[in-house]
């Protein structure tokens, strides 16, 4: 083995000094024998389904062209986007977005190609966007970028439809009219901070300098606003949870460029004021660490991934503020490389009873990030940590036809990340956790609460990887282990609990040449569970060799996978 052989997740072939291939978080794809055609590849994300997913639609409407009109008479409350698609090509690493009138819907990438071909398929309930679904000649797009930016032939078949449900009171959980559920209470009017669409309707942000600005103007009787990000990292930054600082790149002279350490927020500022900040949640792509973990599960949120909602009413004496300056929503990625995809929708409600509502800031606090950065070394070998913690609290007042009501908004975001590599750079090991915990309340003038809702988020990663060198010219042998969940728990108004738990486990084994694998086995077990209003759902799967071994699901759940 080349003495300079390092496992610098980038994950999964060695980061080099010299001419061997750097060991990083990297794309993989399995070389396949000769042998009897088989038949296309189902990939599957484990996700609950839709409480309304055994109802007969409304009605539904199969996108034929990319305007979009919502279905004429036709009763419903809620509507699903079901995406479905097949490809038979080889080109690894995309990702897709799915836009009405510049308005992301969803986000999606790509499963590992197969000889035979691939195909998947996903619900999403899109009833937060029911302004724009209700209305009619609108544009509806669809952008499969390549990742690696690269042009090719692959032939991919997409369907969308949209279902419409008429959802009764008696099959909903019992909510409040002051729902601050975006699905349970849609907003009036969605403002897209998006791009104008040429190649799709996010922005590229390629460095931490990069600040993307929209001008805004909202409506004068506006009494609440939301905003909600979709984020995706890609190329340098794909696997920036296992990033080592530039230094101990530039010292070891190693050729890869994924530094700058492994901390990123995403943050949103209102003209010149931080408003409020997010640490994604990494979502694995269908190549990333060891594509053999995918098939056929895919990672937690690969297939739809999860947004994130900032409450930015105590903010709007601001936004409705006329004058000579305009207003401008900002989003920016703390230590970025490139590239980042990433956009977002404003959620506007309105007053109907009024023209005009009045509004103004009561307390506002700067939500600066505190970051402590820890570094020791010794040629290839060492342990990188970075801990940090942004607290804010802010509130003001709104005044409509429904009274004065202030909004109180409290959030904390704890960060930790270690980084650890041994053997000469050959072993290493990434851990990293992310607690996030928002809280929203609404009181009235005489103090009394009006909606509420406090939701605390985790997701936990670690990976661990050793690399040796082949007896063959740039071969290596790759075991690998990965762990990481989603786990959420909510209380709203009412009293109204929900909690949910995603976990996959992963381990495995690789023979490869540069990014291909020769040979190869993995195994990953996914735990899901979750319990609300609806009910209780969970669902155990069990895969190894790219076949499910074992799928079980149960309705009666009584405590959590994690207990």
């Amino acid at each position: 083995m080349h003495p300079s052989l390092l496992l610098s997740l980038t994950l999964i072939l060695p980061l080099s000094a010299a001419s061997s291939p750097p060991l990083h978080l990297s794309k993989t794809h399995l070389r396949r024998p000769n042998s009897a055609p088989a038949p296309p590849q189902q990939y599957i994300e484990v996700s609950r389904p839709l409480p309304f997913d055994s109802l007969t639609p409304s009605c539904t409407l199969p996108l034929l062209s990319n305007n979009y009109s919502s279905p004429t008479n036709c009763s419903w409350s809620n509507a699903v986007l079901h995406f479905s698609a097949a490809s038979n090509g080889s080109h690894r690493g995309r990702i897709a977005g799915i836009w009405l009138s510049g308005a992301e819907l969803a986000r999606t990438s790509t499963p590992d190609p197969t000889p035979e071909g691939t195909f998947w398929n996903f619900r999403k309930d899109v009833t937060r966007y029911a302004s724009l679904l209700r209305r009619s000649n609108l544009t509806l797009s669809l952008t499969l970028h390549t990742l690696a930016g690269h042009l090719t032939n692959d032939t991919y078949h997409v369907n969308i439809t949209f279902l419409y449900y008429d959802v009764t009171s008696l099959f909903r959980p019992q909510q409040s009219s002051a729902s601050l559920e975006l699905n349970e209470n849609p907003a009036d009017l969605i403002i897209p901070i998006s791009a104008a669409g040429d190649e799709g309707h996010w922005f590229k942000i390629q460095r931490e300098s990069d600040s993307l600005l929209q001008k805004i103007q909202i409506p004068s009787n506006t009494y609440r606003a939301v905003i909600e990000i979709y984020v995706s990292s890609h190329e340098k930054d794909e696997f920036w949870y296992a990033n080592p600082p530039d230094y101990y790149l530039e010292i070891n002279n190693l050729p890869t460029k994924r530094g700058h350490g492994s901390y990123r927020e995403v943050v949103v500022k209102l003209n010149d004021n931080v408003v409020g900040a997010v640490i994604p949640f990494p979502v694995i792509y269908g190549g990333g660490i060891d594509s053999l973990f995918w098939q056929p599960l895919v990672s937690i949120g690969a297939f739809d991934f999860p947004t994130y909602e900032l409450e930015l009413t105590p903010y709007l004496g601001m936004l409705l503020e006329k004058g000579d300056n305009p207003h401008f929503l900002g989003l920016e990625v703390a230590d970025a490389l490139s590239y980042w995809l990433i956009d977002a929708n404003l959620h506007l409600w309105l007053d109907n009873n009024g023209d005009r509502v009045l509004a103004g800031p009561i307390e506002y606090s700067d939500p600066r990030i505190c970051l402590e950065r820890e570094s020791k070394f010794h040629e290839l070998d060492g342990k990188f940590k970075v801990e940090g913690e942004r607290k804010s609290e802010v509130s003001g007042w709104v005044k409509s036809s429904a009274g004065n009501l202030t909004t109180n908004v409290y959030s904390k975001v704890e960060f930790e990340s270690k980084i650890v590599l041994k053997h000469n750079g050959t072993k290493m090991r990434v851990k990293q956790e992310v607690k996030v915990v928002d809280k929203v309340h609404v009181r009235s003038d005489s103090g009394q609460s009006v909606a509420q809702v406090a939701r605390e988020r985790r997701y936990p990663l670690q990976v661990r990887a050793t690399a040796m060198a082949g007896s063959e010219k740039e071969t290596y042998w790759i075991a690998a282990e990965l762990e990481h969940s989603l786990k959420e728990e909510k209380k709203g108004s009412g009293g109204l609990r929900s909690e949910s738990e995603n976990r996959q486990k992963c381990r495995g084994w690789m023979f490869v040449r540069e990014c291909e694998i020769l040979s190869g086995m993995a195994a990953t077990s996914q735990s899901y569970y979750a319990k609300d209003g609806y009910g209780c759902y969970a669902r155990r799967v069990v895969a190894e060799g790219g076949v499910v071994k074992n799928d079980t699901h149960s309705v009666l759940c009584a405590a959590s996978s994690s207990s």
